[in-house]
């Protein structure tokens, strides 16, 4: 099957990178729409009654992942499609499992993406799945999201549970925390925008579902709650996918 053309416009990363050296904000919804302004063949929507105009909501979508696709543009793609600015929580750190560099490749990258967040605003979560040494830089990351949740009006935000690239594509089971993350958003009055992102017949897809609301039944442990909701955004995600993309979620 043939592939889509990911291509950045000419110029673009010496612009991101003068900027973020210089310490200059930039709009990630302008750059995203200039980026998939140049993907071919275009993106194809699906779902378009359901791309939320306004918040405040929460928008969850599926690592999709392949050798030659970069995940960020997932968040283009729906950045570019969202007729307002985004606020995504993103990775902090690229880690290297098995290879040799990871140590070098790991800090590097944490200054990359530190310098990233801060061009655009958004807030950084360390790597999944989660390391004891992160416990505290994780509980800083949760608390900065509902600090812009609760300061932010009709926010907008933007966030992957998977939080890692799952072997060819299939959706997998988030790390322990997302649920209980998603009901704190929940609770702060956000509701849950689902988004399939996959490929197929050579065309990069969004698939835009109905907005719901993350609950849990009464009575659960602490354990069980996170669990159950994080199904229940999975699951959310998992019908609109491709069967061959549901994983334990079809």
């Amino acid at each position: 099957m043939d592939k889509p053309n990911y291509a950045y416009p000419r110029g673009l990363f010496a612009k991101v990178a003068l900027d973020a050296l210089l310490l200059h904000r930039r709009n990630f919804r302008k750059d995203a729409i200039t980026c998939i302004g140049n993907l071919h063949p275009p993106l194809r929507i699906l779902g378009e009654e359901n791309i939320p105009g306004r918040g405040p909501c929460v928008v969850t979508v599926n690592h999709y992942h392949r050798e030659g696709f970069g995940a960020e543009w997932i968040a283009l793609a729906i950045a570019a499609t969202v007729p307002a600015d985004m606020h995504w929580v993103m990775t902090g750190e690229w880690t290297y499992p098995g290879q040799w560099y990871a140590p070098l490749g790991s800090m590097y990258s944490r200054f990359i993406l530190h310098r990233l967040a801060r061009l655009y605003g958004f807030t950084s979560m360390p790597p999944m799945p989660p390391r004891p040494q992160d416990v505290e830089a994780r509980a800083r990351s949760v608390r900065a999201v509902l600090d812009v949740v609760r300061n932010t009006k009709d926010l907008i935000l933007g966030l992957a549970p998977e939080g890692h690239d799952p072997p060819g594509g299939v959706l997998t089971r988030p790390a322990s925390g997302a649920g209980r993350f998603g009901l704190l958003l929940a609770n702060a009055g956000l509701k849950f925008v689902p988004v399939g992102a996959y490929e197929a017949d050579g065309v990069f897809m969004v698939h835009f579902g109905e907005a719901y609301e993350l609950k849990v039944e009464r009575g659960l442990s602490a354990e069980e709650k996170d669990s159950q909701a994080a199904r229940c955004i999975m699951r959310n995600i998992a019908k609109l996918l491709p069967s061959h993309l549901r994983g334990e979620f079809a």
